[in-house]
């Protein structure tokens, strides 16, 4: 009787370890199926929604990446544009320049001539009175008795003025019978005409004879009008 005892409390206790051990498998097994259902989760593709947020996501990019290209594209035409403008403004500055230094030296340049023209000028002025003195002294001694040596010698120094004059371009203004010009002539006295075909206003005799040199008078002539 006991050993039938012993028997059954022997069962028992095998089958509470039996099972216990069938709930830790099953627990193992549970948890087992939460750590695959969880794995297959995060493998699994993502959904719609999830999709259409990164579509969007690249898309913002892109438009973003887009409006910061053309941007610096106008910001490059822009500067290409100034850039432009400057080398226009410049350049038009340059020209202006130019212009004003090539006016500068002909200006000089014609101020440099005048200068030297009125320089010889009026060194012709101071000999022109020298001159005109040989020239009387020439008349006065066809009606002198002069040594022939020294009349000699002014007939030399008068041939070497009018040299001078001709080297220089200086040409006499005494002509008569011409029409009275104020530009050449200054009338020292007016009186009437004896030939009567001759008209009013002209010149009937020169006193002082004038110079010229080109269009530029350097002595009025001094003459006599017709009235």
């Amino acid at each position: 009787m006991k050993d039938s005892t012993d028997k059954n409390s022997k069962q028992n206790v095998k089958d509470s370890i039996q099972e216990d051990m069938n709930q830790d498998n099953d627990l193992s097994s549970n948890e087992s199926t939460s750590n695959q259902t969880a794995n297959k989760d995060s493998i699994e593709p993502k959904t719609d929604d999830e999709g259409s947020a990164a579509i969007d996501l690249n898309t913002e990019l892109t438009t973003d990446e887009a409006d910061t290209d053309e941007a610096d594209g106008e910001e490059e035409l822009d500067l290409v544009g100034q850039l432009q403008i400057d080398l226009a403004n410049t350049k038009d500055t340059l020209l202006r320049k130019a212009a004003e230094l090539e006016n500068v030296r002909k200006r000089v340049q014609r101020e440099r001539i005048s200068l030297f023209e009125d320089a010889r000028i009026q060194a012709i002025q101071e000999i022109i009175p020298i001159a005109e003195d040989m020239n009387r002294t020439l008349e006065a001694s066809a009606s002198t008795k002069i040594d022939d040596n020294f009349l000699q010698g002014v007939q030399m120094v008068a041939s070497k003025f009018k040299q001078l004059f001709e080297r220089y371009g200086v040409e006499p203004i005494n002509q008569a019978r011409v029409p009275f010009n104020v530009d050449f002539h200054d009338a020292m006295l007016r009186q009437p005409s004896e030939d009567p075909k001759i008209p009013s206003n002209t010149v009937l005799q020169v006193l002082e004879s004038g110079y010229k040199i080109g269009n530029r008078v350097i002595k009025h002539a001094k003459v006599i009008v017709s009235e």
